[in-house]
């Protein structure tokens, strides 16, 4: 008797990717897409790097140096922070509006103070780093000040995944048509 392999939250098999499941609550925050393999992939480095620095600190401590293993700890607690909140980062939307989390900051703005979401061609940076290349970037137009830049087709999400980032280029325009008037 065959059974279907089931994910978290469909069918294996499934053709419908990355549709909310019609229970989704819309007031909760959500990441229109799935994280990309680039920043996957930095953040299991950065957890195995912290599990060789705990496995440093607990050696450190077994030979009796407190001070170097305290050290080792809080470097590993400093990497494994880094990971989680390198997975966090990227576009995220909800009812209320849409939010932006980069690394070291979080940028909120209500649906009620953009005036469009859309996708641009300009120069984006390539994985964050300072080199720039002509790509496409979805950005949100404010009411007063520069344009938010949310998702681009170079970043750790999306490089090399151009129909990803159109599928969540229009996720988040959708959900921008329909909450921005609202």
């Amino acid at each position: 008797m065959p059974l279907p392999f089931l994910t978290a939250d469909r069918a294996f098999d499934a053709t419908t990717d990355d549709v909310a499941l019609p229970f989704d609550d819309h007031d909760h925050w959500r990441r229109p897409y799935r994280p990309g393999p680039w920043r996957v992939a930095a953040s299991a480095l950065l957890l195995l790097l912290a599990s060789f620095v705990l496995l440093a600190a607990m050696v450190t401590a077994f030979a009796g140096e407190m001070s170097g293993a305290a050290f080792c700890l809080g470097l590993a607690a400093v990497g494994i922070a880094v990971a989680l909140r390198l997975l966090r980062v990227g576009a995220w939307v909800s009812r209320h509006g849409v939010r932006r989390v980069a690394l070291l900051r979080t940028t909120t703005l209500p649906w009620n103070h953009a005036t469009a979401v859309r996708t641009v061609q300009q120069p984006v940076r390539w994985l964050g780093l300072p080199r720039t290349v002509q790509g496409q970037a979805l950005v949100v137009v404010r009411r007063q000040g520069e344009p938010l830049p949310l998702l681009t087709d170079h970043n750790a999400d999306f490089l090399s995944r151009t129909e990803a980032f159109d599928r969540a280029a229009d996720t988040v325009e959708a959900w921008g048509h329909e909450y921005r008037g609202a």
